[in-house]
């Protein structure tokens, strides 16, 4: 899993560097260029600055929280509608 994301840094790294190189060959009447060239290149900068952590495993891979997660069965609720009976007494 590390490799994916040496990999991963690794490229926006270069694709910083390139964005740097693309915008000191800019032309100086392309203003428009030039700011779109700075807009990615910023957030390409702000992208490497966060701090990455690795994915979180899915869920068949998590170990339960405690031994009676798994078998933890819910029974069916009692209608709210119903009102118990006397015993001896139908309704």
């Amino acid at each position: 899993m590390s490799k994916t994301i040496d990999l991963e840094l690794t490229r926006a790294e270069v694709e910083v560097l390139e964005l740097e190189a693309r915008l000191r060959v800019v032309p100086m009447n392309d203003t428009q260029l030039s700011d779109a060239l700075k807009t990615a290149l910023a957030a390409k900068k702000e992208r490497l600055a966060k701090p990455r952590r690795p994915p979180a495993a899915p869920e068949a891979d998590r170990a339960p929280e405690t031994p009676d997660q798994e078998r933890q069965v819910r029974a069916p609720a009692a209608p709210s509608s119903a009102t118990p009976t006397p015993a001896g007494q139908a309704r």
